[in-house]
């Protein structure tokens, strides 16, 4: 490769800078992140798409248009983490930063990295599967927001209410966003609650017994407000439309997975603790393919579970870990090995054991997090299933 392209994308607009094999500027231009600014760019580069290398920083969304238009030109072109240019461009004294500045900085670290930077066209599938997997993410923590919210409106409005029956099963919102209260249910027809707790659709019967619930009601100590009410009805409203979209979500991830992946989701699973949605959601921000990691220690680094310790002559600062990786394989990992200590007992004995040596519970955690990682490594790299009594823990 005798010329490298630096390219720093923003929102409207992307600057390029080439360079060539000494460092010499050979062009720098700013273009429209639209087709004409990309046409603009191609016309500038050299004809021989084998003489020269692309590279971009990563910018979450912006990036990926650009990318995508190069790649399905058949240019080779990057993706460079942020911190790696941050650390490159912090070599300088000078303390100067431009759009044109950034992209000659990452054109020089191309240059620099040539033969250790890859070159990958972007997996579509996997881009698409990582916005369903943390739509659905977001969809869940807004679920779990909302019942919380309910809770402590119903501890004041009708507090019996959960000591009879589920209260966020259909029928039960149903009810709530008609009767939010017992005061409301108490001066209701029994008839009225009938035609609510018939609804539609299937798992919708009820828990308790009309004439239980009117009596529960009677005798309830809740507190009648108007306000509490009208904020019930919403928020169970919203609950249901929500876990309507969470289901929706979920059935677009399992018919967007290839077959590769459901294998190794059935892998995953063989783990007892690890179920069905963790085990997608681990595939999918790992990349979907183990082979993109040479071994279990570039794994952990991705997921910026890697310590990282500061040391300056006499000096030592604790141990850390990096959370320089990706916080969504992080943080699914992490719910992973906490369910692997519960649910299973070579897990449990080795975190008990990580306590025992006086390891506090949350660098336990982590040490069993890289025990479960080093031995996910291997069934996903083997094609091989957990069977407890042929996996030897170190």
């Amino acid at each position: 490769m005798n010329f490298f392209v630096g390219l720093d994308v923003s929102k409207e607009k992307f600057d390029a800078c080439c360079i060539g094999e000494k460092g010499e500027k050979v062009f720098s231009l700013t273009c429209s992140m639209d087709r004409e600014g990309f046409e603009k760019l191609i016309v500038r580069l050299p004809k021989d798409k084998t003489s020269f290398l692309l590279g971009m920083e990563s910018t979450a969304s912006y990036h990926i248009p650009l990318f995508s238009y190069l790649a399905a030109e058949d240019y080779r072109v990057v993706v460079i983490n942020p911190l790696l240019i941050n650390g490159f461009s912090k070599r300088s004294l000078r303390k100067t930063k431009t759009d044109k500045k950034d992209a000659l900085t990452i054109a020089q670290f191309i240059l620099q990295e040539k033969e250790i930077l890859s070159v990958k066209t972007p997996d579509y599938l996997i881009t698409e599967l990582k916005d369903l997997a943390r739509r659905r993410e977001k969809l869940a923590d807004h679920m779990t927001s909302l019942k919380g919210d309910m809770k402590r409106i119903l501890s004041v409005t009708f507090p019996e209410l959960e000591h009879i029956t589920g209260v966020f099963t259909k029928t039960t919102l149903r009810l709530l966003m008609e009767y939010p209260s017992a005061h409301t249910i108490r001066w209701a027809d029994s008839s009225a609650i009938a035609d609510v707790f018939k609804g539609k659709g299937r798992g919708n019967k009820p828990r308790v017994t009309i004439k239980a619930l009117m009596d529960t009601a009677t005798s309830s100590v809740g507190v009648a407000s108007p306000a509490k009410e009208l904020t019930l009805r919403q928020e169970a409203s919203l609950l249901m439309h929500v876990e309507e979209q969470m289901e929706e979500t979920t059935k677009a991830l399992m018919d967007t997975l290839n077959e590769r992946m459901k294998q190794d989701m059935e892998i995953l699973c063989s783990v007892k603790g690890i179920g069905e949605n963790t085990a997608m959601n681990f595939l999918i921000e790992m990349g979907g393919a183990i082979e993109i990691y040479e071994n279990d220690k570039k794994l952990i680094a991705a997921s910026g579970l890697d310590p990282s310790t500061y040391e300056s002559g006499k000096y030592a600062g604790k141990s850390r870990i990096s959370k320089r990786g990706n916080r969504h394989l992080r943080r699914v990992i992490w719910l992973m090995a906490t369910k692997v200590i519960i649910n299973n007992d070579l897990f449990k004995a080795y975190f008990k054991k990580r306590k025992q040596d006086g390891l506090p519970y949350k660098k336990a955690v982590l040490a069993t997090a890289h025990k479960l990682i080093r031995t996910i490594f291997v069934m996903l790299s083997r094609k091989t299933c957990f069977i407890e009594g042929r996996i030897k823990y170190s």
